[in-house]
């Protein structure tokens, strides 16, 4: 059963309000990678009802392993960047314009993980830090705002190689008027420096 968030007043990310990155109503979202794509790592961002919010596309060839998200349009939102030289694996959230940016800091932690996530707030022009703590053994997360749950990410891994490839599947449950974007690019943060940290 998903948990109960309350409703973020004022919205609560870096994209400028939308009914399509932010929904009046608490909102789960599932996110499939296709490990065998010819982009790389893709994912398509969707709600439990199969509604589409935005997709992931990885490139193979690069530098900085960046991931372009960009709305069921095709129009780039923003582009997240792995921070080169950072002690622990972080990400940088680039928009096209550089008016949207974010950036998702790893932290270290003796059991399970820690991150932080910085950006201006579209809504009200404030400056907001999220932080995102994880126990990677049972695959589960909270995303907070000033001590308040606006996420929850819930992860099952079918570690069975199918015939159509390796697929993992997160669910996130988030809070009503918040980036949808934003949390699904705070997960596929997650899952990178996971399999990294895994090798």
């Amino acid at each position: 059963m998903a948990p109960h968030l309350s409703p973020c007043t004022p919205a609560l990310g870096p994209q400028p309000v939308s009914a399509q990155l932010y929904s009046p109503n608490q909102t789960t979202l599932v996110m499939k990678e296709k490990v065998f794509s010819l982009t790389g790592d893709d994912f398509t961002v969707r709600t439990v009802d199969g509604l589409d919010i935005c997709k992931c596309k990885g490139k193979m060839v690069s530098a900085h392993d960046s991931k372009k998200f960009t709305d069921t349009t095709g129009t780039e939102l923003f582009t997240l960047k792995n921070k080169m030289l950072s002690l622990h694996k972080s990400f940088h959230g680039d928009s096209p314009h550089g008016r949207h940016d974010f950036a998702v800091k790893g932290h270290f932690k003796l059991v399970g993980s820690r991150s932080t996530v910085e950006f201006k707030n579209a809504s009200d022009g404030t400056e907001v830090e999220l932080e995102v703590k994880g126990d990677w053994m049972d695959r589960s997360a909270a995303i907070t705002f000033a001590g308040r749950e606006v996420a929850k990410i819930s992860r099952s891994f079918f570690n069975v190689r199918e015939l159509m490839g390796d697929k993992q599947t997160y669910q996130v449950t988030v809070a009503a008027n918040v980036d949808l974007s934003l949390i699904a690019a705070i997960c596929v943060s997650l899952d990178e420096r996971e399999t990294e940290e895994g090798k």
